[in-house]
């Protein structure tokens, strides 16, 4: 059972397929462009949409909205500090933010990043900057079905050679993303992410974490791999972002807030230049375009996050989904992880050609059938055209993503 107590239920509207229907039109078929009373079950994402713990709130209802040098900055900094060993820590809206500060101070037009995958924002600030994203999926990452337990590893050996290749000095940075995001949510394991670091160091490029999803890497790990069995998901956490020269994070996941993230480094020259850009883009360096409430939140949300009660519930919630799923005789990329299911549309809808997005009309029938709202990740996401809007180059997989919202952990 879940290990909390529900104290506030929100209702919520139940619609007619007719009301649906005229929803679509009305929106032309963007699940985005619903409101969000027209949805009766939103799995489109977890980021920002679930509840807050009592604990949580609490700290929100003691926030010092001082405009610099509040004391919910000074906590939420100690706590940063304390889980990442990063000294500079600088808090943005939330992890664009973060990409955008990070990669304007550091990538010069022309150069290369590289990554087990990045995510849309990460890519498109990459590209904004001039510079090119490369993606390195392990190679187990293309067997959907396989119960392979670490398909989001970035592949050493072409990593390896990108950094000794012809483009090696103008790779700018390596970012590995916990768990695998764009990689159907599919966790690193502990000896990637070391390998991965050691290749880095010995070429001279800094490593970072897209840690938005850092506890639910590190709970997999735990479960998966036996060298961190006995080891709680905190202590993996910990080794995870020392391993790294700095980090990316959205709160909006791992950090069970609404809204926040920070950028944390090692390197306080480059810290220096992300938070001349700060200022001028999100705010003061001690609130970063947050309130005092949202930093003791994310603060507190970041303490609680790694409770092995609280992953093992999410754990528990998302094999669940994943049996109803099968039963009802569809395919998931397995094996499930926490955060979200990854249908394969591909597979459900073998009649639709991937220019016409099978897993974008999965994921409208889903919710013209049942008032479900998910979201696509195949070739309307992924997918490249032309300038005049013609299919150049399919995405990989046809998926549609369920992502549950999560529960409070206090």
């Amino acid at each position: 059972m879940e290990p909390y107590r529900i104290k506030v239920v929100e209702p919520i509207a139940v619609t007619t397929r007719e009301q649906r229907e005229q929803a679509l039109r009305r929106v032309h078929y963007n699940l985005f462009g619903l409101r969000a009373e027209e949805v009766m079950v939103d799995l489109l994402t977890d980021s920002g949409t679930g509840a807050l713990s009592a604990a949580q709130w609490a700290a929100g209802i003691t926030g010092d909205e001082s405009y610099a040098g509040s004391r919910s900055f000074h906590r939420f900094r100690e706590v940063v500090r304390d889980l990442t060993s990063y000294p500079c820590v600088l808090p943005v809206h939330q992890g664009r933010a973060a990409e955008r500060i990070l990669f304007s101070s550091l990538l010069a037009p022309g150069q290369v990043t590289v990554s087990n995958t990045h995510f849309d924002t990460t890519r498109a600030n990459v590209e904004l900057n001039g510079c090119r994203a490369v993606d390195l999926p392990c190679p187990e990452a293309g067997d959907l079905d396989s119960d392979e337990r670490f398909k989001g590893n970035i592949d050493l050996v072409r990593l390896e050679e990108a950094l000794r290749g012809p483009d090696g000095p103008r790779i700018a940075l390596v970012v590995m993303t916990l768990t695998n995001n764009g990689g159907a949510g599919q966790p690193v394991s502990m000896d990637n992410l070391a390998r991965a670091a050691a290749l880095c160091r010995g070429h001279g490029v800094p490593l970072f974490l897209d840690a938005a999803r850092f506890a639910e890497n590190a709970w997999l790990v735990t479960q998966h791999e036996a060298a961190y069995r006995g080891m709680s998901p905190r202590q993996v956490a910990e080794r995870a972002f020392r391993l790294a020269d700095g980090c990316l994070m959205s709160a909006k996941k791992d950090g069970i807030a609404h809204i926040g993230g920070f950028l944390g480094l090692r390197d306080r020259a480059l810290a220096e230049r992300c938070e001349l850009l700060l200022i001028a883009t999100e705010g003061f360096p001690t609130y970063g375009g947050l309130a005092g409430r949202d930093l003791d939140m994310v603060a507190q949300g970041l303490v609680e996050v790694t409770d092995p009660r609280y992953l093992r519930s999410r754990a528990e919630a998302a094999r669940h989904l994943a049996g109803l799923v099968r039963d009802a005789g569809a395919d998931i990329v397995e094996p499930p992880g926490l955060h979200a299911l990854y249908l394969n549309a591909g597979r459900l809808l073998p009649h639709i050609a991937a220019h016409r997005f099978p897993g974008h009309a999965l994921a409208c029938q889903l919710y013209l059938e049942g008032g479900i709202r998910s979201v696509e990740l195949g070739s309307l996401y992924l997918g490249e055209e032309d300038g005049n809007g013609e299919p150049v180059t399919a995405a990989p997989y046809e998926l549609v993503r369920l992502a549950p919202p999560a529960g409070p952990t206090a």
